[in-house]
C-alpha cells in the first residue's frame, strides 16, 4: 500500500541548515518529500537512492507517514461530467444591420475592386455592429490608399453616417 510522507520539524531543519549532515542520497530524498508524493513515486524519482532510504529517514525522525492509500487493482470508472447545454444560438442580425453591411461591402468593392476581396469577405462575416466597426475602419484606410483621401472621406461619410 503506497504511503505518503511529510517532513518533520527535524527534517525541515535539516533541509534548511544541514545541521544533521545527512548523506547526499538521504538529503536528496528528504528534499523530495512533500506530503503529496507516495513512496512509490519518490522511488521512481530517485532510483539510485536504494531501498530502505525512506525507512531510514523515518527512523531518524526526519519524515513521518501522513497517509496510507489503499489501492484497488480494478480501475475506478470516472464520473461523468455534468451535461453541457448547447450554446444559445446567436441572435440574428437586424434587417437594418444586414442592409448597412451589404451597402458597405458593395461600395468597397465598387471603389477598390478585387484588391478588397479579403476585407469584403470578413465584413460579410461580421454578425454585429461591434464586429463590423473595426473592419469599416480598415475599409476606409484601404480606400484612402487605393483611391485617395477624398474618396476615403466620402466612403466613411456614407458608411459610418448611414
Amino acid at each position: 500500500m503506497p504511503t505518503i510522507y511529510r517532513k518533520t520539524a527535524k527534517g525541515q531543519t535539516e533541509v534548511e541548515t544541514r545541521s544533521h549532515r545527512l548523506a547526499p542520497r538521504f538529503r536528496s530524498v528528504l528534499i523530495l518529500v512533500d506530503g503529496r508524493r507516495t513512496d512509490d513515486e519518490l522511488a521512481k524519482l530517485m532510483p539510485h537512492a536504494g531501498e530502505g532510504t525512506l525507512e531510514a529517514l523515518e527512523q531518524g525522525g526526519f519524515i513521518e507517514p501522513i497517509s496510507v492509500t489503499l489501492t484497488d487493482p480494478r480501475p475506478q470508472p470516472r464520473p461523468l461530467p455534468p451535461p453541457v447545454s448547447p450554446p444559445a444560438a446567436p441572435a440574428a442580425p437586424s434587417a437594418a444591420f444586414v442592409q448597412h453591411r451589404r451597402d458597405a461591402v458593395r461600395l468597397l468593392n465598387d471603389l477598390c475592386g478585387p484588391a478588397a476581396e479579403g476585407l469584403a469577405i470578413r465584413m460579410e462575416r461580421a454578425t454585429s455592429a461591434e464586429l463590423l466597426a473595426p473592419l469599416l475602419d480598415q475599409a476606409i484606410q484601404m480606400v484612402a490608399s487605393l483611391r485617395g483621401r477624398q474618396a476615403a472621406l466620402e466612403y466613411g461619410t456614407r458608411i459610418k453616417g448611414a
